[in-house]
């Protein structure tokens, strides 16, 4: 995998730039177009045989990368994909924080294969590994968590979605005495947060997509940390499609090792617009930057890569 991690890389940055362009003109669907265009274009350019297992587009009709499309121009290495080529569209169309790229892969048969639909999540860093059970009350597992971190609950820093489906969970959690914080969009780098101590995140919670999911699974299993889960078909015809994928049992808890198997995995983002974590992309009259984050699953490892790149003019044009 460590071979490859350059040239997905090359993937996000390039879907970044093209995406950037986009940027607070109000088409959240000709950002993700052309992001989705990008990241197809330079996937095929990689030698290797790489199937799209999870990704978005279904659950808002956007355009994708489809799941069970194959890519690259080899036989080997087989890969598992999983990808969001703008994980942010509305701040992109909007031209607020929190628009990256985001791919991520693993060997053949290592990633969940599931369709693009709700799912809930629960996040730990590598300190807290092991304490928490998605299918415990909210109480239970911040009084686990701050017990793992010697911590009191009223000292835990707790990340979750501002949505009015976490309503009741949010003033659970204010309640207990711990600290919410609140995020808008882009759920994947705050899971990932978790597992890095300087940002001082105890856990992650709440319901969003399911292929971000996956994504903060595979950067929380590469930084030691722990994430479950749990599928959240909203109709027959979501709960058929999990079975058709093999999920025979759609609701079922599923620990970290069925959302990533393997500590041979790697994910790779680059910012479109500033996060908390990661700076979007800046340019002068001469060069464009990006920054990106690249985590290595085996070796642990997390990396901040700045690249420039010339500038050229944008178009502004739809892709064909």
């Amino acid at each position: 995998m460590e071979p490859l991690l350059l040239d997905f890389l090359k993937v996000t940055e390039s879907a970044a730039l093209a995406a950037r362009q986009w940027v607070g003109r109000g088409d959240k669907i000709a950002a993700d177009e052309i992001a989705t265009k990008t990241m197809r274009k330079h996937l095929n350019r990689i030698n290797m045989k790489g199937e799209i297992v999870i990704g978005e587009g279904e659950i808002d009709d956007a355009p994708m990368l489809h799941i069970g499309e194959v890519l690259g121009f080899g036989e080997d290495p087989e890969l598992d994909i999983a990808v969001d080529p703008i994980e942010g569209t509305t701040p992109t169309a909007n031209g607020q924080d929190n628009a990256m790229t985001v791919i991520a892969a693993a060997p053949k048969g290592n990633l969940l294969h599931a369709p693009d639909m709700y799912m809930e999540k629960m996040a730990v860093g590598a300190d807290a590994k092991g304490k928490i059970n998605i299918g415990a009350s909210i109480i239970e597992n911040l009084q686990a968590v701050a017990k793992a971190k010697g911590k009191t609950v009223d000292e835990l820093n707790v990340l979750i979605q501002d949505r009015p489906r976490h309503k009741e969970t949010i003033d659970e959690i204010r309640q207990s005495g711990a600290k919410v914080h609140l995020f808008k969009d882009g759920d994947v780098i705050y899971a990932i947060s978790t597992c890095i101590k300087r940002v001082d995140m105890d856990l992650f919670l709440g319901i969003g997509g399911a292929p971000e999911g996956v994504l903060g699974a595979i950067g929380v299993k590469g930084l030691g940390g722990e994430m479950q889960a749990k599928l959240k078909p909203r109709n027959n015809q979501e709960t058929e499609r999990c079975k058709d994928m093999g999920l025979t049992i759609p609701e079922k808890t599923l620990n970290h090792e069925d959302l990533v198997k393997s500590d041979h995995c790697m994910l790779i983002a680059t910012g479109i617009t500033n996060n908390p974590f990661l700076r979007g992309i800046e340019s002068d009259h001469e060069h464009q930057t990006t920054h990106s984050l690249l985590i290595g699953g085996k070796a642990q490892q997390l990396r901040y890569v700045e690249t420039q790149y010339p500038m050229v003019k944008e178009a502004y044009a739809r892709v064909d």
